[in-house]
């Protein structure tokens, strides 16, 4: 079987994928620059010594909770917190956009969008993030199956930006759950665009504890090592908090940051074996 050449996207002047996997990590929410200092020196820490480029991840807002009495985040203003995380740690940025109005301002800021998965088809949006001509990091709909993510990433191509990256997030099973489908990697795979693997949200469980979002954050380990065993993954993403089970958004399904260097070691273990193959 001949290896499939791995696309690459440049993120602040690095190339990102060519067979290297790269991280996504950083908690749900913002909580305070505090906490984002913080978790944002031990993730550059744990990706230095592992020589694996790091995105870092948080989101200002969590405007697509089911529950009006979620937490929202503290707005865009606090994106500062991230923007000292880069400078003082050499990091790259990502957060979620939500509305097509927000979509320039993040991008003044962080270097990386991302597009919720249940706003995917959102036309309005996905033009909106592509004529900021930054990298857009477009999560796959809980509703959508793989091959469908072609249409979504050729609305933003044909705008004018080929910097797509196209990330599974699982997909509804029933009330309450998601599935995976590791054979989904290859249809993302096709499109010729960088494919990133959310262990984490992966293991949601959506509603289950009434307001806020169920999880079994013991099965992202295993998740994700199958999906880096496909050899179709450039890009993990996971989320990570010192305390999940007090933060405030997706806590349950989110990985412990003191356990996650044994994670992303594993994970990189089947990874690099693979791609030796």
């Amino acid at each position: 079987m001949t290896k499939r050449q791995r696309p690459t996207i440049d993120v602040r002047g690095r190339q990102l994928g060519g067979g290297e996997l790269f991280l996504i990590a950083g908690p749900c929410v913002l909580e305070t620059r505090a906490l984002t200092l913080e978790i944002a020196e031990r993730l550059a820490g744990i990706a230095r010594e592992r020589k694996v480029e790091l995105i870092f991840k948080a989101s200002f807002d969590k405007a697509n909770r089911s529950s009006g009495a979620a937490v929202r985040g503290p707005g865009l203003d606090a994106l500062q917190w991230m923007v000292e995380a880069r400078e003082r740690f050499g990091l790259s940025l990502i957060t979620d956009v939500h509305l097509p109005e927000h979509c320039a301002e993040a991008a003044e800021v962080v270097d990386v969008l991302q597009i919720p998965a249940f706003l995917c088809r959102q036309t309005d949006l996905l033009l909106a993030a592509a004529a900021t001509k930054k990298p857009l990091n477009i999560k796959k709909g809980q509703f959508l199956a793989p091959w469908d993510m072609q249409n979504v990433a050729k609305k933003v191509v044909q705008a004018g930006n080929p910097r797509v990256m196209l990330c599974e997030r699982g997909v509804t099973h029933g009330y309450g759950r998601l599935v995976v489908d590791m054979t989904g990697f290859e249809y993302l795979s096709d499109t010729g665009h960088i494919v990133v693997f959310d262990a984490t949200h992966s293991v949601q469980q959506p509603g289950a504890l009434g307001e806020k979002t169920g999880g079994e954050r013991r099965f992202v380990p295993a998740l994700a090592r199958a999906a880096a065993a496909t050899g179709l993954v450039d890009g993990m993403f996971f989320e990570v908090h010192p305390d999940p089970d007090r933060s405030p958004s997706d806590g349950p399904n989110m990985v412990r940051l003191d356990e996650f260097p044994a994670i992303l070691d594993g994970v990189l273990a089947v990874h690099r074996t693979v791609r030796a193959l």
